[in-house]
């Protein structure tokens, strides 16, 4: 019979460079870009991985020729590193923070809502205020960047909040906030010509290639209940996208149509990238806001960018009101 492992066997034996060149395969799923990532040899990352496997008593990665992936008990052990992980960046920050003044590391998760203006605005008056603060964006959708804020491998996630109903909302220990709401809008490139007439309605464009969110992403029931609040089908022809940069180029250069977030539309429409179509059928796009994890302390560069954003979306209301 084993042995339970002790708390203070681990303790001992376990190294903190070892759990972090495991949290990178694990991020990486490789161990190739892991050993780049922390400018090491592959040999080097696979002894350590070895060792860990050796002092478990079990395989954490399953190999192939498309890189690894986690066991049951690499996925466990992987869940309690990436929080050990973010406890040491916290320590990281704060030390810092008491030897050189304001530094830190902001590592924020982004949807498509909060990519073009909020979280633009608010890394800036954040750096402004704190040059020395590292910000670091990942984008993604709400189901991959929730997990990862509840492990700590994010610090906020910006962007379009879960409606309260959804499984989603209540799926993580998190806190929500709201900022704003937020109003959708069609909008079209600068050269789309469908037709010489006015366009007014949404019917008129029933027949157009569309760009829509993935069925994944809370804004897409916003997306369907505008074609079924005007009597319409979804659309044939569809692009399914969450990527802002990628919407933009093919609004760009075919003639799609797309919905988008309002203030950032606005921001694109002023440079003369996109034109918003003010239809009436458009409506609600729903509750801007940012989530952090429950109960968890915060580190000072995280607090100084949530109020950034706090004052971001102040200045965001006024100018949509």
């Amino acid at each position: 019979m084993e042995k339970p492992i002790s708390e203070n066997s681990l303790v001992r034996r376990l190294k903190l460079n070892q759990l972090m060149i495991f949290d990178r395969v694990l991020e990486t799923r490789s161990v190739m870009r892991a050993a780049n990532e922390l400018s090491l040899t592959q040999p080097a990352v696979t002894r350590v991985i070895q060792e860990l496997e050796s002092y478990f008593g079990e395989a954490l990665f399953l190999r192939s020729n498309r890189g690894v992936v986690p066991t049951d008990l690499g996925a466990l052990l992987g869940r309690r590193v990436k929080s050990l992980m973010a406890e040491i960046r916290y320590m990281t920050d704060e030390v810092n923070d008491f030897r050189l003044g304001t530094s830190g590391h902001v590592v924020a998760g982004t949807l498509i809502s909060a990519s073009a203006r909020l979280l633009p605005h608010a890394i800036t008056a954040l750096k402004a205020r704190s040059p020395r603060v590292l910000v670091t964006v990942r984008e993604g959708t709400t189901a991959q960047l929730f997990p990862a804020l509840a492990t700590g491998d994010l610090d906020v996630v910006v962007g379009r909040l879960p409606e309260q109903e959804l499984p989603i909302a209540n799926a993580f220990p998190l806190t929500h906030e709201v900022l704003f709401e937020e109003s959708m809008c069609v909008v079209v490139g600068k050269g789309f010509s469908a037709s010489s007439c006015r366009i007014e309605h949404l019917s008129q464009l029933a027949d157009s290639p569309w760009i829509l969110p993935t069925p994944d992403s809370p804004s897409r029931l916003a997306a369907e209940h505008l074609f079924r609040a005007a009597g319409l089908p979804l659309p044939v022809d569809i692009v399914e996208s969450l990527s802002l940069l990628t919407n933009i180029g093919l609004l760009l250069e075919t003639q799609r149509v797309a919905l988008m977030p309002r203030v950032a539309a606005r921001q694109f429409e002023a440079a003369g990238v996109l034109r918003i179509l003010d239809l009436p059928e458009t409506g609600a796009f729903g509750t801007i806001g940012f989530s952090v994890r429950s109960n968890k302390q915060h580190s000072a560069a995280c607090l100084a960018f949530i109020e950034c954003l706090r004052r971001v979306a102040t200045e965001t209301t006024h100018e949509i009101g």
